[in-house]
């Protein structure tokens, strides 16, 4: 699946509806977004059960202030509905097929009783 672009209206269909999500908040004039484009864009090619979003912050503000977004490149990541990663800056390939890779290997279960037990406190 290549990247999808997703805005304020597909967002929570989009994160809802699909088992892993990545989001990369980019902007047009954004040289490192630049740059990691065709390294978010290749990556997706080898991972078709993973949604490989992206906001552009210009066009969607409304999102990037939602979640706090203040550098650009931001990479998110999603799974089940729940935030498991956000970090602002580039990744070369092995380090964004790496975050992929510990994504899909996660025991939500595990990550499920602990979102729980940080609520209850």
């Amino acid at each position: 699946m290549a990247t999808v672009d997703i805005t304020e209206e597909s967002f929570q269909e989009t994160v809802e509806k699909n088992d892993i999500v990545i989001i990369d908040f980019w902007a047009e004039w954004c040289g490192p977004c630049k740059s990691f484009a065709p390294i978010y864009e290749e990556v997706s090619e080898d991972h078709k059960d993973v949604v490989f979003g992206k906001v552009n912050t210009e066009e969607q503000q409304q999102l990037g202030a939602h979640f706090q977004i203040r550098s650009i490149p931001t990479l998110m990541v999603f799974r089940e509905g729940i935030i498991l990663y956000q970090e602002a800056g580039m990744m070369n390939p092995q380090q964004l097929e790496g975050l992929v890779t510990k994504v899909k290997e996660l025991d939500m279960e595990q990550v499920r009783s602990e979102v729980e037990a940080q609520a209850n406190k």
